[in-house]
């Protein structure tokens, strides 16, 4: 696999570079966004590790580029800024998975291995796609979610959550068990993540009715359901 590694730090760069060949990938280097994305244009890599804190055109920016521009390319961010906020921006301007510095290779290969297969997946669209719980719709074809008929506009992240949730409706899940089918792998716990795309989800699923279907079990984590009941 076609790697590029985007990285202005020397001594990440070679720790990186040389776990990757080890493992068998193929490993480019930029040392700034802007060279990235000339790079990124010019020979398409099969999957990018970007850090956000770049000379030039930041990790974050950059990413927000790569998908304006409709390039398919999975990309991880690989950055010290670890926080609930870092996490939710590289997510919401394109990033696949997030992981923070320190981490340990073998979590790095196990998370490429996850964005790669979920990117590439080309399995057949299956029939019925319309998932329904009370007067709340999700189109998985057109990934359109629609309340009493309005519909609702939802970011990717929120649009993966609200699709699984309603997939397993009456499910009660922790947030370590959304996070690995959400986002695949298991981030840093010590982040709120899937509580902030819970918030998130709650104001525009539940806004101006008393109908809740988006609850919390205390001591155990979430569920999509009509009654309140525990």
């Amino acid at each position: 696999m076609k790697v590029l590694v985007v990285e202005d730090e020397p001594n990440v760069v070679s720790f990186i570079r040389r776990g990757l060949m080890e493992a068998g990938h193929e490993v480019s280097v930029a040392m700034d966004g802007i060279t990235a994305l000339q790079m990124i244009k010019s020979d398409l890599p099969d999957l990018a590790l970007f850090d956000i804190m770049l000379p030039g055109m930041n990790g974050i920016e950059l990413c927000r580029q790569v998908r304006a521009l409709k390039i398919k390319l999975p990309i991880i961010m690989l950055t010290a800024l670890g926080t609930t906020e870092n996490v939710v921006s590289g997510l919401e301007n394109g990033a696949d998975d997030y992981l923070v510095k320190p981490f340990k290779f073998a979590e790095l290969l196990a998370r490429m291995t996850a964005v790669t297969r979920r990117t590439n997946d080309t399995s057949p669209i299956k029939p019925g796609g319309i998932l329904s719980l009370a007067d709340l719709e999700v189109d998985t074809h057109s990934k359109i979610a629609k309340r009493n008929g309005e519909r609702i506009t939802l970011t990717a992240t929120e649009y993966k959550l609200l699709e699984f949730l309603v997939k397993n409706k009456g499910r009660v899940f922790s947030r370590g068990e959304i996070l690995e089918n959400v986002w695949d792998v298991n981030f840093d716990m010590t982040t709120n993540v899937v509580d902030v795309y819970i918030n998130y989800l709650r104001r525009k699923i539940d806004k101006n009715t008393d109908r809740k279907l988006i609850h919390t079990v205390v001591g155990m984590g979430y569920v999509l359901r009509e009654d309140e009941s525990a």
